[in-house]
């Protein structure tokens, strides 16, 4: 008899478990972020029993803990290619496209992550993914050396191809294989101490930016965060420094709200690592910084117009508000922010009401009661109103390119700000990675209907609509 095949959703949770352990191992202080962030989760459940019970009643309490965003920085378009391969035999698309060089970050970047709602509510594990734009490198003899240089590295392992082409070839993996797999990719993942170019080289390489310095001296793409999910991030950011943790100056995103938008980020400075770089000579000491600890938390996905808003309201304050890496002006910006977004809506309804965010239907037990006895009128706003229809925020699966680049900068250890000719090029990433990336409003936009159909079909009332679902 053959083997059963284990699920996707099995390997992205074994691959999760593996990745967050050596993670562990190689930085110390992200263990004692992850203790952190589980106190304030359990403080905040227990003094929120509403926000507990809309968690669990949308299957996303039991993702809490295990939930993680992993970002990793490719060098070219082939360990792409071969990325998207490895992510889709834990059941990870490519969603989204990312510009970071408008804000002074040479990569473009997606994110794979599962995108059915059964298997984010297992686990909702991304790995933000960037790829070295080579052509924002202006110094043409510096860019040739640092192609070269990426041509001949290989991260990847012989096995990890051999099971990713099992998996393409069968159709799945077996729990043996499985196991193996997860093994495998993980060599990607790790950190190593050996540069794999000179010192003079490095420093050719830092000078230009340095991530490209990251991206090119060494083996393999390192993870270089691996961010756990918190339901106060407000509460982590204060109670860092409690833990020996040194917070950056702002939380990236929205600022505090009673109904959480989209993603809100911080983290601590990325650590400065010991090195040995290659030569002929004898080997040359020096330190790497690049590997930091983040922490997210995460709101409603915005519609497009609720996503213009943001955009503009951010925009407004970044504009005239200036954070230093001291953090001399922090509180500046965060009650700028605030101010200046008291222009969307705080309340779930409204938000719901005016097609700024996305949210999944549910009848409720009184609504298909009185569905059974035929009562129930076809105005869908009339049955929220009864009880009869309930609605609750589809949570942010995605990320912020202002925030990424906000974060990228703070933990190089500059707010070094860099303007580059060259503006986005999705059509050369699509190219590179072999597929077209997905639409994430549109993901949200589906849910969203499907729910709504699922609801009126339970109350007996299909094809009806929401004017105000976008």
């Amino acid at each position: 008899m053959p083997q059963a095949f284990v699920s996707t959703d099995r390997i992205r949770s074994l691959f999760t478990e593996a990745m967050s352990q050596m993670y562990r191992a190689e930085v110390p202080q992200y263990g004692t972020l992850i203790e952190l962030v589980a106190d304030v989760n359990a403080g905040r459940l227990e003094r929120d029993p509403e926000l507990r019970e809309r968690l669990s009643r949308a299957g996303e309490l039991e993702r809490i803990d295990v939930e993680r965003h992993g970002a990793i920085r490719l060098g070219t378009a082939d360990e792409l290619f071969t990325i998207r391969r490895l992510f889709a035999v834990m059941g990870m698309q490519a969603v989204g496209y990312y510009d970071l060089s408008v804000a002074g970050v040479p990569v473009h970047s997606t994110c794979f992550r599962p995108i059915d709602e059964a298997a984010l509510n297992v686990n909702p594990f991304r790995v933000f993914t960037s790829l070295l734009r080579l052509e924002l490198i202006e110094d043409e003899g510096l860019r040739s050396e640092a192609r070269a240089i990426l041509a001949k590295r290989r991260i990847y392992t012989p096995r990890a191809l051999a099971l990713i082409e099992r998996h393409e070839q069968n159709g799945g993996l077996t729990e043996a294989e499985a196991t193996e797999f997860v093994a495998e990719a993980l060599e990607t993942f790790r950190w190593h101490g050996e540069a794999t170019v000179s010192a003079e080289t490095y420093k050719r390489l830092h000078d230009a930016h340095r991530l490209i310095a990251d991206v090119v001296s060494f083996k393999g793409p390192h993870i270089n965060h691996l961010t756990p999910r918190t339901l106060d991030i407000d509460a982590v950011q204060a109670r860092m420094p409690e833990r020996g943790i040194t917070p950056k100056a702002v939380i990236e995103g929205p600022p505090r709200r009673h109904c959480d938008i989209l993603l809100r980020q911080t983290s601590f400075k990325a650590l400065e690592e010991a090195i040995v770089f290659a030569g002929d000579a004898e080997a040359v000491q020096g330190t790497h910084t690049a590997r930091f600890g983040e922490i997210e938390q995460r709101g409603v996905a915005l519609t497009a117009n609720g996503r213009a808003l943001y955009d503009r309201l951010l925009a407004s304050v970044r504009g005239e508000v200036q954070v230093g890496a001291g953090g001399a002006k922090a509180g500046a910006y965060d009650q700028e922010l605030a101010d200046r977004f008291k222009a969307l809506p705080d309340s779930w309804d409204e938000l719901r009401r005016q097609g700024l965010a996305f949210f999944r239907y549910s009848a409720t037990p009184a609504g298909i009661a009185a569905a059974v006895k035929g009562s129930l009128a076809g105005d869908p706003e009339a049955l929220i109103a009864k009880g009869y229809l309930a609605f609750s925020p589809i949570v942010y699966e995605d990320f912020l390119p202002v925030s990424a680049a906000g974060i990228f900068q703070s933990n190089l250890g500059t707010d070094q700000q860099q303007n580059y000719a060259t503006r986005s090029n999705r059509d050369a990433f699509e190219a590179a990675l072999g597929a077209t990336v997905q639409d994430e409003l549109a993901l949200y936009a589906e849910r969203q209907a499907a729910s709504l159909d699922a609801a009126m079909e339970a109350l007996g009332l299909a094809g009806l609509q929401l004017k105000t679902v976008a």
